[in-house]
């Protein structure tokens, strides 16, 4: 019964913080009405692009057009998006239109590169495995414009160091440490120091367009 009461509350505190963060993104945001679930696809949006500075030297590199961006991050992201590991050279392209959107127009190199590895065999390709280090590349949502077939989306980025046992470290992305957290405690503490010392973070401005029913990023820049 104990352990019971000990879990709910735990889920209770877990609730309160992500309405705190939610209500902190909308009140940022009342002038654009930008609702609750706009903020969400957003975010969703840019965290399936987001990746890992180890692999592809940025976690979002800047570009005016996507097709400029950097190859290696642009095959990383339909990697990492796709369900499969093993996957037919129609479908990586299906996948990459869905996320970069119907401008994109980059094909994969039919001999395969380091994200995917061609199987002659099976006339396949597989997902290359990803070796990470203990940093998390992480981004806040800082502000949000709407435009009129999408948003203007500026973030600030920080890193996660988990190097140590007991604490997280945040960090910007030049390794300056800003803070410490326990490690018992919520990634809302994390982001609460993140929000009170934006100026010494990496900010960037991301340009959303709406296709369909679906967000693509159209322009990232510092």
């Amino acid at each position: 019964m104990r352990k019971m009461l000990i879990i709910i509350g735990i889920l209770f505190v877990i609730f309160i913080s992500m309405i705190i963060v939610r209500n902190t993104k909308v009140q940022n945001n009342e002038s654009n009405n930008v609702s609750i679930e706009e903020i969400e696809q957003i975010e969703q949006k840019i965290s399936s692009v987001y990746l890992w500075r180890e692999i592809t030297e940025e976690a979002l590199p800047t570009f005016d057009n996507i097709n400029n961006a950097n190859d290696k991050w642009i095959w990383e992201v339909v990697k990492n998006n796709l369900e499969n590991y093993e996957v037919t050279y129609e479908e990586i392209q299906e996948e990459a239109k869905i996320i970069f959107g119907e401008n994109f127009n980059k094909e994969l190199p039919h001999e395969g590169n380091s994200s995917f590895e061609y199987n002659k065999e099976t006339n396949r390709y597989i997902a290359t495995e990803v070796e990470f280090d203990q940093e998390e590349d992480s981004f806040l949502l800082d502000n949000i414009n709407k435009t009129d077939d999408g948003y203007i989306v500026e973030i600030v980025e920080y890193l996660e160091d988990y190097s140590t046992e007991d604490n997280v470290i945040v960090k910007t992305t030049n390794n300056e440490e800003i803070g410490r957290v326990a490690i018992s405690e919520s990634e809302t503490k994390i982001q609460e120091i993140v929000k009170n010392n934006k100026d010494r973070f990496t900010k960037k401005k991301i340009e959303l367009k709406k296709e369909n029913e679906n967000l693509v990023i159209e322009k990232v820049e510092k």
